[in-house]
């Protein structure tokens, strides 16, 4: 049995308390989906660590307008702008192609919740698994050489609406299944959790760490297909307080070594063994190292149907 880990950050903590004293001066850093939301808040804590900060987005207008933002409110020049569509695996392959030298952390912030209607990849992989999970999952064994070059730091952000739905392997893209737009997308957010625990378990002997977390309830774009957030005020954070938890696994010290975890209000979060609400806590099967290892292979196989010997890293 492993200590529940804590740390002094909590509910109301925010990204720049979380970073302050931390110095990432000649480490480098990518965030994905980094032009809104939480991403912002996150490339802003990076930028105040001194670290070199790639904002990979899909709009790089977007994230120009972003990485100036950044620039003028911490001084550092050193923020670049890349273009990345996860839900397009030519894209997530020409990032990885165009990237060169280490990665010293590495943020899978980008998602899409709730989409009305099924949609489907070109490989047929539904929308909500592709963008969230299998996307991240490409890029991030695609990296695997850039990040275990100097041992990085990989935040995989979930949500509490993985305890919507585990992973449903006899009918991932629902063929079977009715679809339902947030069914689909807690079973995308337990997927994330569930590479956070495989890829740690595979890449800790190379110094790679890879850990979940939930930023919250955050009022932002995230929320264009479900009317808005519909948390009570009392649960909500800022965007500042949403992206803390994704810099205290990012940059805490008090996490050297540690992987394969779920994080939520700067801690380590509670097992919890039904739905518990949907607010709070990991679900068991999230963390259950063969549920982690059986998505493992599953994506595996998924990305070389798709991609042929390019997803060869992955094993």
């Amino acid at each position: 049995m492993t200590t529940r880990i804590t740390t002094p950050f909590g509910f109301a903590s925010t990204a720049d308390e979380v970073v302050e004293g931390i110095d990432l001066t000649g480490r480098r850093a990518i965030v994905t989906g980094a032009s809104s939301g939480i991403g912002v808040e996150t490339v802003r804590a990076l930028a105040r660590t001194g670290a070199e900060v790639t904002l990979a987005v899909r709009d790089t207008a977007a994230g120009e307008r972003t990485a100036r933002d950044v620039t003028a409110s911490t001084g550092n020049p050193a923020i670049r702008v890349e273009r990345l569509d996860v839900a397009d695996l030519a894209s997530v392959q020409a990032f990885v192609e165009r990237w060169d030298g280490p990665v010293h952390v590495l943020v899978n912030n980008a998602g899409v919740m709730a989409v009305p209607e099924l949609r489907r990849t070109g490989e047929g992989w539904e929308n909500q698994f592709a963008t969230n999970h299998m996307g991240h999952f490409a890029l991030t064994t695609g990296l695997h050489p850039a990040l275990a070059a100097e041992g990085a730091r990989v935040v995989a952000v979930s949500s509490s609406g993985h305890l919507i739905s585990p992973v449903v392997f006899d009918d991932l893209h629902f063929l079977f299944r009715p679809y339902d737009p947030l069914v689909a997308y807690g079973q995308s957010k337990t997927a994330v959790v569930q590479f956070a625990v495989a890829a740690s378990a595979r890449w800790s002997g190379d110094g790679v760490t890879v850990n979940a977390v939930m930023p919250g309830a955050i009022a932002t774009n995230l929320q264009r297909h479900t009317g808005g957030l519909r948390t009570p005020e009392e649960r909500r954070k800022t965007p500042q307080q949403g992206a803390s938890t994704t810099l205290v696994v990012a940059t805490s010290p008090l996490l050297d070594g540690v992987g394969g975890r779920y994080f939520e209000d700067g801690s380590e979060a509670q097992v919890v063994h039904d739905a518990n609400g949907w607010s709070a806590g990991v679900a068991d099967y999230a963390i259950d190292p063969a549920n982690a290892d059986r998505l493992w292979d599953v994506s595996h196989r998924l990305l070389s149907a798709a991609t042929g010997s390019r997803a060869a890293h992955a094993v």
